[in-house]
Parts: C-alpha cells; structure tokens; sequence
C-alpha cells in the first residue's frame, strides 16, 4: 500500500478514534444512552468502512497485483490459491 493509501487509512482510524472518545465523554457526562448507542452505531459503521477499504487495497496490491511489486512480504510468498483462501478467511471474520 502506497504512502497516500496509508494516509487515508490512518486520517479514517484517528476519527474513528475521535468518534470513540467523544463516546467515552458522553457516558462520563451521562448523555442519554439512545444518543450514545446512535455514536456506537456511527463508530461501527466507520470501521466497515474503513474495513472495506483496507480489503479492497489488499485485493488490488496484494492479490491481483501479487504478480508485480507488492510491498508485502508475506503476499509475495504466496500462491494465488493461498491468497484467495486467506481472503475467504478474512471475510469469514470481518463479516461475523
């Protein structure tokens, strides 16, 4: 993943970390647990999506591009019937 790809990962976690600790204040602040719950519901949504993202760089860096220069390691020693297995896995946990 390039240098700009990890920069929009990274700016997507540290709002979902901001999201997260605005939900710890609100809980402090005993904020009506209707408006809390609505927050853990927008925090759970943005780490789909941010989930969604990372596996589809994965897909188009590490799978598909396996053949070309990918900048993970454990990618390039691995076959493409490996790489999809683990994709299988990875969607089998991400979409529990």
């Amino acid at each position: 993943m390039g240098a700009a790809q990890n920069g929009t990962i990274e700016n997507r976690l540290a709002r979902i970390a901001g999201q997260v600790s605005g939900i710890q204040k609100m809980v402090a602040d005993g904020r009506y647990c209707v408006d809390v719950l609505n927050q853990i519901a927008a925090v759970r949504s943005a780490l789909d999506a941010a989930g969604v993202e990372l596996l589809c760089r994965h897909l188009e860096t590490c799978v598909i591009g396996n053949e070309r220069d990918t900048p993970h390691e454990q990618a390039c020693n691995q076959s493409p019937d490996d790489l999809m297995m683990e994709v299988r896995t990875v969607l089998r946990n991400f979409l529990k």
